[in-house]
């Protein structure tokens, strides 16, 4: 009862701030909004968006993790305050300050779906379909392309994860040993999550064959 509470709570004052962030951008008051997600993540999470951006996703899981317990919730916050302070760098034009919110926001939705987070305030699956496309026109951090590869094998996307394990590969930021690893994990898969994958066992011998002979 008391966590239903709490996460009731949670929803509802994520979805005030969303709406009070919202309410300042129609007002073209920008930089107020900016000021309020920064007072907000500080006074909820005791860290300043400045310092969020200079973590990585897996320090910030750190940091959300509590006696082994990863709090997803707080995550989630994180994740839509990014995305709110992507939206309004944006909207001023401040092209490099939106893209990082934009990222930090796509890795730690990726993330809470890698652990299949609870979708206590959103559901990360549709925010991540949402980010990808706003981060269409950009070239992706190479550490953006290897958590998406991942997050493709875990969604079963084995076509989209073989992509991306290329663009890796080409970029020297993958091994082979580590792209034959994926291939031979995806070659335990049954035949018919692979064809619905998009990458069936066929190809993907093929695919190990060639990799081994370069």
């Amino acid at each position: 009862m008391f966590q239903r509470d709490y996460f009731m709570r949670m929803i509802e004052q994520m979805t005030e701030a969303v709406g009070q962030i919202m309410n300042l951008r129609r007002e073209r008051k920008h930089e107020e909004a900016l000021l309020f997600i920064d007072e907000l993540l500080d006074k909820r999470f005791r860290l300043s968006s400045k310092l969020i951006r200079s973590l990585s996703d897996e320090d910030l899981m750190r940091m959300m993790t509590t006696n082994g317990v990863l709090e997803t919730d707080h995550m989630q916050a994180i994740a839509i305050l990014m995305k709110q302070e992507a939206e309004l760098n944006g909207d001023l034009g401040r092209e490099d300050e939106s893209f990082v919110a934009y990222v930090k926001a796509l890795h730690l939705f990726l993330r809470l779906s890698l652990v299949d987070a609870e979708p206590t305030i959103v559901e990360p699956r549709g925010q991540i379909k949402e980010l990808l496309e706003r981060l269409l026109p950009y070239e992706l951090p190479l550490s953006t392309k290897r958590l998406m590869m991942e997050w493709h094998e875990a969604e079963g996307h084995f076509d989209l994860a073989e992509n991306m394990m290329h663009e890796l590969l080409g970029d020297n930021a993958l091994t082979p040993s580590a792209a034959e690893d994926i291939y031979r994990r995806m070659l335990l898969q049954p035949d018919e999550r692979l064809e619905a994958g998009g990458l069936p066992r066929e190809e993907i011998e093929q695919g190990l064959e060639a990799l081994l002979k370069e």
